[in-house]
């Protein structure tokens, strides 16, 4: 497991220990120990006022064992951590921030059907869902990256000019019999050409994460469906392992469409500059 995802399980269960000791029940015992410790009331003739504070101590950490090691409670733990962590309320596009929601919809539901199975199965099912973590903070950092072109003023406003300013230079050249300047003008030709085509790419490169985010969250569908059918046999099993292979298949090429934009980003702020 890495280690953001250990991370991320350590502080769900700090919120799991802070939620069940600031909680109504827990108040409860606390108080109603300190309240029969204070009026002396002694149910038993050797009854000491003092077994009321070691009633309250045993009867708040039975509670609190109680609810951390509910499974149902770690797994709304953690799903409450992803959603703040990949909050779909940072992306901006609608229509990627409709994925991540889907996305975590998935991970939350694949979640809960570890937690219904038991032994072996419930660790199998649970790596899987660990790893889909993985897979929605890709949706997530690329649904960023879809942001940041479209509210990128720089960028927007090249594309718009660029290809004027690219006219202007060719008729300019046509028109220029200084040689000096001609020589200028080819080398300014060459390198708007060069920003055009890098933010062509750019452009073609995020019509592709648009296309390619609608295909990860079919994938992360059949993986919840394929997910309903495993059973204990099938966890050791070379279907199992397909599962967990496809799930890395996808990450990886999610990661590879991140870093195609970033390079191509790069050289276009290189050539802006």
């Amino acid at each position: 497991m890495s280690k953001g995802k250990d991370d991320l399980r350590d502080r769900a269960w700090g919120a799991i220990v802070s939620t069940a000791f600031f909680s109504v029940e827990s108040a409860v015992i606390i108080a109603l120990a300190l309240v029969l410790f204070g009026l002396g009331y002694a149910p038993f003739e050797f009854w000491q006022n003092w077994f009321w504070l070691v009633f309250g101590a045993v009867a708040e950490a039975a509670y609190m064992i109680a609810t951390v090691t509910d499974p149902n409670a770690a797994a709304k733990a953690v799903d409450h951590m992803l959603s703040d962590r990949f909050d779909p309320g940072d992306i901006r596009n609608l229509i990627a921030r409709d994925r991540l929601k889907r996305a975590l919809e998935y991970r939350r539901l694949i979640g809960e059907t570890a937690q219904q199975r038991g032994g072996v199965m419930r660790l199998g099912l649970q790596q899987t869902a660990d790893e889909v973590t993985d897979w929605i903070e890709q949706i997530y950092l690329l649904a960023r990256r879809m942001d940041a072109f479209e509210e990128n003023a720089i960028i927007n406003r090249d594309r718009r000019m660029a290809p004027q300013e690219l006219a202007n230079l060719r008729r300019r050249l046509n028109i220029e019999q200084d040689p000096g300047v001609k020589a200028e003008l080819e080398e300014a030709i060459q390198t708007k050409e060069a920003q055009i085509a890098n933010l062509r790419s750019l452009e073609n490169s995020l019509k592709r994460a648009d296309i390619q985010l609608d295909h990860t969250l079919s994938a992360l569908g059949t993986v919840y469906a394929q997910v309903q059918l495993i059973d204990t046999k099938d966890i050791d099993s070379a279907r199992a392992q397909r599962l967990q292979q496809e799930i890395k298949d996808e990450v990886l090429s999610l990661q590879d469409t991140i870093s195609a934009i970033d390079e191509v980003q790069s050289y276009t702020a290189a050539g802006h500059s």
